[in-house]
């Protein structure tokens, strides 16, 4: 199974994007999918997380009213609506799936939890 992220550019500060994330290979039976990010020079970012049954989500705070993490009806992907975005937020993208039977600290947050993950796509905001 391969998890495929798409969506990402170049955008001023104060715009918007949409990435996606969709698996191919099989159907993926998940615990959650997430969102991170990595900025040059530093470490793995959570951004965010859908915990499949139910759909609760959780946000990184530097994110919070800004992105929002959703998935289709036939849960055959997710998606990270990007809104204000601000030159901090430039980073590669990278979309996860934390399958089941592993720990979880119920947010979905940590990236030790994922175990599949893609590729990644560059977002740049521009000042």
């Amino acid at each position: 199974v391969q998890l495929q992220a798409s969506g990402g550019g170049l955008v001023q500060a104060g715009g918007s994007l949409r990435l996606s994330c969709a698996a191919s290979g099989r159907t993926l039976r998940v615990y959650a999918m997430g969102w991170f990010r990595q900025a040059p020079g530093k470490g793995r970012e959570f951004v965010a997380s859908l915990i499949w049954t139910g759909g609760a989500t959780n946000l990184a705070d530097s994110v919070k009213g800004r992105f929002t993490m959703s998935r289709d009806d036939a849960g055959s992907a997710v998606y990270l609506q990007m809104n204000n975005l601000k030159p901090e937020d430039t980073a590669v993208y990278f979309c996860a799936a934390d399958l089941p039977g592993g720990y979880s600290d119920g947010t979905a947050s940590l990236p030790f939890e994922y175990d599949i993950w893609g590729q990644g796509t560059l977002v740049t905001v521009s000042s």
